[in-house]
């Protein structure tokens, strides 16, 4: 075939289509009118010799062939995209995109300050974090969505012979309660009298509630034998309900800082129970690394090291991270 029977703007096209359902919404999502991309759209039908979308019903659906073309052109367009990028890092940090990834606690309360340092250092560089499930955002870094991420659940089994999954800090759950609690004004308590309080936790269903008790119960904690008193949506929802007296929870410390530092909340250890969870860095040995994401990972540990999370989170030691090699590309809650 001498020519390529298809162009990159139709392919753009047709992963629009595919993502909105219809013409007329792909079309708004890319600027243009419905008339034009109907015309992309039979202009590559009668390229292929083949019918791309199934017009029977209301919502645009792809045929068999639409489909498979659709997979191609996914792994077309993000080599073209990241093509874009190594030519923007000839400019040697000077400009470009860093695409962070992370699991929603890590995403909502600890790479924020991390990625604004990083700015102040490299202003030049945009930064988008990404913020999904431990498993959405491992399969981003997989199909090079995203350069790299701090994730706090287990990365899928089925990623994790193509990833670099690398230990990059420790991160404890605290036991958090309202400071007018009786049990307030001791240092620690006993593991068994975890069973006679009142919890407040995240939906059964949710994968935080998930890794919380897996964490939980490879600490000694049996977490069905907690009593559950309220079920909530969010990590804010929970503090909120602790501090109003309603019972208590396990949360990462990274997100009570503020919390703990206007006295509204307050935590108790558990002797002699520790419960931590190691956060990882992730990212795609077969994939491109720019210099900015390269950057990245090697300023993560020095920058973290800076934040006050009350010494609970504690950057692992450097040869921990020995396997993130400075060459080339890093490509859910918890």
């Amino acid at each position: 075939m001498s020519e390529l029977p298809f162009t990159l703007d139709q392919l753009r096209i047709l992963r629009a289509i595919a993502a909105e359902g219809s013409f007329k919404r792909a079309a708004d999502s890319l600027f243009v009118s419905q008339p034009a991309v109907s015309l992309q759209v039979q202009n590559l039908e009668r390229q292929l010799n083949v019918p791309l979308f199934d017009r029977g019903g209301r919502r645009a659906q792809l045929t068999e062939a639409g489909h498979l073309l659709l997979t191609y052109g996914e792994k077309i367009l993000s080599l073209c995209q990241e093509t874009c990028r190594a030519i923007e890092d000839l400019q040697n940090l000077q400009g470009g995109t860093l695409i962070v990834g992370a699991s929603q606690t890590t995403g909502t309360y600890l790479l924020p300050r991390t990625i604004g340092m990083f700015r102040e250092k490299y202003p030049e560089v945009a930064v988008q974090l990404h913020v999904h499930s431990t498993r959405r955002t491992a399969w981003s870094v997989a199909n090079g969505q995203i350069d790299l991420a701090i994730v706090g659940g287990e990365v899928p089994p089925e990623l994790q012979e193509s990833l670099e999954i690398i230990p990059y800090a420790v991160d404890e759950l605290a036991l958090i309660l309202p400071v007018s609690h009786p049990l307030a004004e001791k240092e620690t308590i006993e593991k068994e009298e975890l069973y006679n309080l009142k919890f407040i936790t995240l939906d059964s269903q949710s994968t935080i509630r998930k890794v919380i008790d897996h964490i939980l119960s490879r600490s000694g904690i049996d977490s069905r034998r907690l009593k559950v008193e309220m079920e909530l949506n969010s990590i804010e929802a929970i503090k909120n309900a602790v501090q109003s007296g309603l019972g208590v929870a396990f949360v990462s410390v990274s997100a009570i800082e503020k919390e703990l530092q206007i006295g509204v909340l307050t935590t108790v250890k558990i002797d002699p129970i520790v419960v931590n969870r190691v956060l990882s860095l992730i990212y795609n040995p077969n994939r491109y690394r720019s210099k900015a994401a390269e950057a990245f990972s090697n300023e993560i540990l020095p920058l973290f090291s800076t934040l006050d999370f009350g010494s609970k989170i504690k950057p692992l030691p450097r040869k921990e991270l020995e396997p993130v090699e400075v060459v080339m590309p890093l490509d859910d809650e918890n």
